[in-house]
């Protein structure tokens, strides 16, 4: 049986290539995907979206919240691949490529933004889509060097009894922690230090030391991971913006507020956002003029992930109600006002300024602020 899900090629004008990375064998380590400009070569192989039978099993249970559905589920998208060149070698560039760190959503993992990751990788970013080890992914792993076998990190809910606001609020703090320890690992391969990828593929993370410029480097997001963004911010001065997508502004705590004097350019949907929600993101704007809030209409809280293509039925039997904007639409106008707000804040060469108006919340299906409409999920 063919893939019923198919992921959109990137748009830009680099070839994107793919690899996955595993650095150290505890959980203090990092797992990440990494979206590169690469060189194109006919015949390349593909990588699977969800890379293992593991990931399907937790994806319904922390996304459906039904075990029973995980052999539907790997029918339906086990065989779908991602539209880029697995492995292949880096593309050289003399001036060096930004950074851009990718936080995943709750009950998500390192691929489920493949279709925005390799965007924006084919605009000239690498980016690094981190799979989270604070329990909010759907499920990980890491592999300890004596066992010979993985240890997976299963997703957990909020404990019986628990405040959700305190749960939530440890884990975007380690979460947040984990981009900055991804920055760290750059900035390691860029000092020389030899740092082993020890996944047996061969990708040989040496070939970056020359190729980045750590001088751009930003934290995307999505849900979770776009309020982790936001703190990322305040952990680590080298973040130089934020992009949070629909940003799930609940675990921050609000000491921090004023503490995030970068900007964020928030891209929200219509359907997910609160008034609460929203008045956070205004305290933010109000401390940098530079923030941006816009609202893509149409939209509801998945389409700024992969699931935005899947096929109507599925979608419709996981989530409820799709949006009514076009996903490749959605896509475009998210990857779009992303990097003109990276091209303005990281000071890039690139002509991504020609998209600047989307900044503003002008332009087809965009508007600015966020209409107070309350998510059905």
């Amino acid at each position: 049986m063919g893939a019923i899900v198919a992921l959109p090629p990137a748009r830009g004008p680099h070839p994107v290539g793919c690899t996955d990375v595993l650095v150290g064998h505890s959980r203090q380590g990092l797992f990440l995907r990494l979206f590169y400009p690469c060189v194109a070569r006919p015949g390349a192989a593909e990588p699977l979206w969800i890379p293992r039978a593991e990931y399907c099993g937790a994806l319904a249970d922390a996304a459906l919240r039904r075990r029973c559905c995980s052999a539907l589920l790997s029918i339906a998208i086990g065989s779908c691949k991602v539209p880029v060149s697995w492995n292949e070698p880096l593309k050289p560039r003399s001036s060096g490529y930004p950074l851009i760190i990718f936080s995943h959503g709750l009950g998500a993992f390192r691929t489920l933004y493949s279709s925005l990751c390799s965007e924006l990788a084919s605009w000239g970013f690498v980016v690094a889509a981190l799979e989270h080890r604070d329990h909010s992914a759907a499920t990980t792993y890491f592999c300890p060097a004596e066992a010979g076998t993985e240890e997976w990190i299963p997703f957990q809910r909020v404990p019986q009894g628990q405040k959700e606001f305190y749960f939530r609020n440890k884990q975007v703090h380690q979460r947040a922690q984990e981009c900055v320890r991804a920055l760290r690992l750059f900035q390691d391969i860029a000092g020389g230090r030899s740092v082993p990828n020890i996944l047996p593929q061969g990708w040989d993370l040496s070939v970056l030391k020359d190729s980045l410029d750590l001088t751009k480097v930003a934290v995307l997001g999505h849900s979770f991971g776009g309020v982790t963004a936001v703190l990322a911010l305040v952990k680590e001065p080298s973040f130089r913006c934020a992009v949070a997508l629909d940003a799930w502004m609940f675990p921050l705590e609000n000491l921090l507020y004023p503490e995030v004097a970068k900007p964020v350019l928030f891209i929200n949907t219509e359907k997910f956002q609160t008034p609460e929600s929203v008045a956070k993101m205004k305290r933010l704007s109000s401390r940098n003029s530079q923030t941006r809030i816009v609202t893509v209409l149409g939209t509801v809280h998945e389409d700024q992930s992969d699931f935005a293509f899947l096929p109507e039925r599925l979608f419709s039997l996981i989530f409820g109600r799709r949006g009514t904007l076009s996903p490749h639409k959605a896509l475009a106008i998210t990857s779009r006002a992303a990097l003109a707000f990276l091209h303005r804040h990281l000071e890039l060469q690139e002509d991504f300024g020609q998209w600047e108006q989307l900044l503003e919340g002008v332009g087809d299906s965009v508007v600015p602020d966020s209409p107070f409409t309350r998510s059905h999920l």
